[in-house]
């Protein structure tokens, strides 16, 4: 797809935001009901404190709504404004900026990531950025096999901002399997993907992605989760231990932004997926190589496509992405062939949003079977 397509694409979506920049809510008064209802249901049964959820309808925002507690010491409750970690939905983000720059011919899907990245060291294996995309590359995730990082100093207090540096968190470990022998999720394999659309795209991993998605899509909060900085309306992150559910820990994620490290409110998340559903970010060929499962080098399919998950099949086939990390949950689903969506953020680590996503869409008359 050219790059006008694209631009009009986005123009065409950006002018319906702008005529409803308040994204007031308008689901019918009877639904809207159901979903707090059902939202009030797992709230009290998963022993929630803070959540938010978007719900689509016919391809656009109907219905942001929080629920329970931002902060719940301070008696802080959660609203539209409240800014919740996006974890895993950061790569889908990631995966968007690099099929961009394939749709502008400036990226190689089948090329060697070292030619992007030189400083990734030489592992006896050719790993690209396809590879990286279906989570296919072999590189460690956390506890899947040694991480073994470079060991320097740096002049910069926040070195980690620029995310090829970043990859001295693990650029020494070795491959825990040959790329395209099987599948294995990884964090850090998208922290290369990141570097790689920074190296490709000749400016910023970020400014990339807040020109190309967050800018087009009027995402007015996406940020990196930066600890040094004061974002307010931040929440606070809450665990369950000896059955007492307590604060969190407030663990830096700055250093993987491309796999796991952004935060916005819901209606920033709403947005992507609004847009995601409407193909305003990338074109037909790309939205179908994107959301087709991936095959393994035996041919056989995995359940992963290019920066997307899949769950169900049939008329409950649905496509998307979920995030688990400290301070929080959160899941985002898509079923274009129904015009539907359903984004959902909580500050509870114990949150099954696929419980809450999937109850969700039965209230909008999916036949999705409870458990």
């Amino acid at each position: 797809m050219s790059l006008l397509r694209q631009g009009l694409g986005c123009l065409l979506l950006a002018g319906f935001l702008s005529g409803c920049s308040s994204l007031r809510n308008t689901l019918d008064p009877a639904l809207a009901r159901r979903v707090d209802e059902a939202m009030a249901a797992e709230m009290e049964r998963q022993q929630l404190v803070g959540a938010a959820v978007g719900v689509l309808i016919d391809n656009r925002i109907v219905y942001l709504k929080g629920y329970g507690m931002e902060d719940r010491e301070k008696k802080i409750p959660v609203t539209r404004q409240t800014m919740f970690r996006w974890a895993s939905i950061s790569k889908p983000l990631t995966a968007i900026a690099a099929l961009q720059l394939v749709e502008q011919d400036k990226l190689d899907l089948g090329a060697d990531v070292r030619r992007y990245v030189p400083e990734f060291p030489k592992k006896n294996a050719t790993i690209t950025s396809r590879d990286l995309l279906c989570h296919q590359g072999g590189v460690v995730h956390y506890t899947n096999g040694p991480v073994i990082a470079t060991k320097r100093t740096y002049k910069t207090p926040h070195p980690f901002e620029d995310v090829v540096v970043g990859l001295d968190d693990f650029k020494e470990s070795p491959l825990i399997n040959a790329p395209g022998e099987k599948y294995s999720y990884t964090t850090r394999g998208y922290m290369l993907l990141s570097a790689v659309v920074q190296r490709a795209g000749e400016r910023k991993y970020f400014d990339q992605v807040k020109s190309r998605i967050a800018r087009p899509l009027r995402m007015r909060t996406l940020q990196p989760d930066y600890q040094w900085i004061n974002i307010p309306h931040r929440a606070v992150g809450y665990r369950k231990k000896e059955g007492k559910v307590g604060p969190s820990t407030n663990t830096d994620v700055s250093w993987k932004l491309g796999g796991g490290g952004y935060i916005s409110n819901i209606d920033d998340l709403a947005r992507f997926a609004e847009g995601l559903l409407n193909r305003c970010l990338v074109g037909k060929e790309t939205e179908i190589r994107m959301w087709t499962r991936q095959k393994l080098r035996n041919g056989k399919e995995t359940q992963y496509g290019l920066g997307f998950r899949f769950w169900g099949k049939g008329e409950t086939f649905r496509r998307g992405h979920s995030g688990s990390q400290e301070k929080t949950r959160t899941r985002m689903v898509l079923m274009p062939g129904r015009r539907l969506g359903v984004v959902m953020m909580c500050n509870t680590e114990h949150c099954n949003t696929g419980a809450v996503a999937d109850r969700l869409l039965r209230v909008l008359g999916v036949p999705i079977e409870q458990p």
